[in-house]
């Protein structure tokens, strides 16, 4: 069966609206929901230790087919870039306390994922994008009395 053309809206490189806020040192994607100055979220981006780790990372994404996956695993958080067709793909992530799906075209995602490359150094800019999301996890609870 062949897969039906995607018309969802969905977050492209060439978008005339500015939604790609950077990417911090950690690799974490920060990106405007719908371009919203007011909802920001960090999806935890593609981290390897090795060009080699890397490379099949990238060919990984590069080959699949609608209806597949690809995990992108962390130590702290993960997340899952699902194919919905040959150039949609989805990553779930909450927002507000819902969880929400946002598109990217292939292009798009491509690239997010190269700033896993172990030369990589991310804008100035990223840098207080990292420490935005060190005060969002201090500020989260570690534990609950009862």
């Amino acid at each position: 069966m062949q897969a039906s053309f995607c018309l969802s809206p969905r977050y492209r490189l060439d978008d005339e609206l500015p939604w790609l806020e950077g990417v911090d040192p950690s690799r974490h994607y920060w990106i405007k929901v719908n371009s919203e100055n007011n909802i920001t979220v960090a999806i935890p981006g593609l981290i390897v230790s090795s060009m080699d780790e890397m490379k099949l990372a990238m060919k990984k994404f590069r080959s699949l087919q609608p209806g597949q996956q690809m995990a992108l695993e962390r130590i702290a958080s993960s997340c899952i870039i699902y194919c919905i067709s040959s150039n949609c793909y989805a990553i779930e992530i909450e927002t507000d306390d819902a969880p929400a799906w946002h598109l990217f075209d292939r292009e798009t995602l491509d690239s997010l994922l190269m700033s896993a490359h172990p030369d990589w150094q991310c804008a100035p800019s990223g840098i207080e994008l990292g420490r935005k999301l060190l005060v969002r996890s201090l500020e989260q609870a570690t534990a609950s009395k009862s």
